[in-house]
């Protein structure tokens, strides 16, 4: 299950348009162009493909209706096993995952058929339960869309997936195409990583204007996949305004590196400060002087501590610092006024622990 829920993690996927209008040549193109681009910024992806059994999915007596754009556009773009074969094939060899979309269970079969590692379930499918059941079936890591669902769609996708011990990645989703900037609601990120804790979260978008700002968004507030429609300029065959051509894509897969480098390590531990920074700071410490003449077995007690020594910069190699100045510390060596007091002159707790003596005894100028 850990294992499995691991190939969500930094993973790009790549959803084909409109089934690349069911041209096996542009679709091959396509799986080309983006694969160049994906090598070049070192990334994990997976490209998308759609998958329907046609003839079962669209009624018989409305096969003919081409007044309705979703029906004319799904016989339009159909494709064979045969096709669809050689597009899996193709995606392998260019080192890419391949993933589907099955609108029907048909299709779901056809994923399991050509060894599709990744299934999504579309929006639209969020609670269509034959379909759910048997993508279930086939024990694949699953990614699902929130577009449009109710809270109770997802609360029960995440709990049947759960129950079954198939990994889950669940992406917000605003299935407006394309989507304006006003409508991204990327605050819905923290909602379903705060709701669904044990789910990688990812973001599927359908902008149109921007490649870069959402993706830096999106990565800090902890999306880790991230799913695009692509296309191509061919055969002057326009592009959907929500797609992404492989120019864009690099544009988007550099703005996830710039926001991976500056969100910097994991956000469940403490971050280990540089040492130059540390070095940095050190130089702004204060060291600890002799205020007057100390006598050796001098005792220092809080109360009497701002008779006895004054802060000042520069801190000195060996000098203790205001950090480690504390009340019960001894002098072991007489201290003439203005001197500084070092790690050396006084028995202490930090002495007694060589890696902080070495810590003290090379900070300063």
């Amino acid at each position: 299950m850990n294992r499995d829920r691991d190939i969500f993690e930094e993973l790009f996927v790549l959803e084909m348009a409109n089934n690349h209008w069911g041209n096996l040549k542009r679709g091959l193109k396509i799986i080309q162009d983006f694969a160049q681009v994906v090598r070049f910024n070192n990334i994990r992806a997976c490209i998308k493909l759609q998958f329907r059994d046609v003839e079962a999915f669209i009624h018989k007596d409305f096969r003919t209706r081409s007044d309705i754009r979703y029906i004319k556009k799904t016989i339009d773009t159909q494709m064979t096993k045969k096709d669809f074969s050689t597009m899996v094939d193709a995606i392998r060899q260019s080192g890419c995952i391949p993933s589907a979309t099955p609108f029907d269970e048909r299709s779901v079969e056809l994923c399991a058929e050509l060894g599709i590692q990744i299934i999504k379930i579309a929006s639209s499918d969020i609670n269509d339960w034959l379909l759910i059941e048997k993508v279930a079936e086939t024990r694949r890591p699953v990614i699902a869309s929130s577009g449009g669902s109710s809270v109770k769609d997802t609360d029960d996708l995440v709990t049947f997936f759960a129950n079954r011990n198939i990994p889950l990645a669940l992406n917000h989703c605003v299935s407006l195409y394309p989507t304006e900037d006003r409508y991204l609601e990327m605050n819905q990120i923290d909602y379903l990583r705060n709701r669904y804790p044990n789910n990688v979260i990812g973001f599927s978008t359908h902008e149109f204007g921007d490649w870069h700002s959402s993706m830096m968004i999106a990565y800090a507030k902890g999306a880790r996949t991230f799913e695009r429609h692509i296309d191509i300029d061919m055969d002057g065959v326009p592009v959907s305004q929500y797609c992404t051509r492989p120019q864009q894509a690099d544009t988007w897969f550099k703005a996830y590196h710039k926001a991976r480098e500056m969100c910097g390590a994991s956000g469940a531990t403490k971050r280990q400060p540089l040492n130059k920074e540390v070095e940095y700071l050190d130089n702004l410490v204060r060291g600890v002087y002799a205020k007057r003449d100390l006598p050796a077995g001098y005792v220092f007690e809080h109360r009497r501590i701002p008779d006895d020594v004054y802060l000042a910069i520069p801190l000195q190699k060996g000098q203790i610092s205001c950090r480690e100045l504390m009340s019960g510390e001894v002098l072991l060596k007489p201290l003439q006024k203005d001197q500084a007091i070092l790690i050396d002159d006084i028995d202490t707790p930090y002495g007694q622990n060589p890696e902080l003596k070495k810590l003290i005894s090379n900070r300063g100028i």
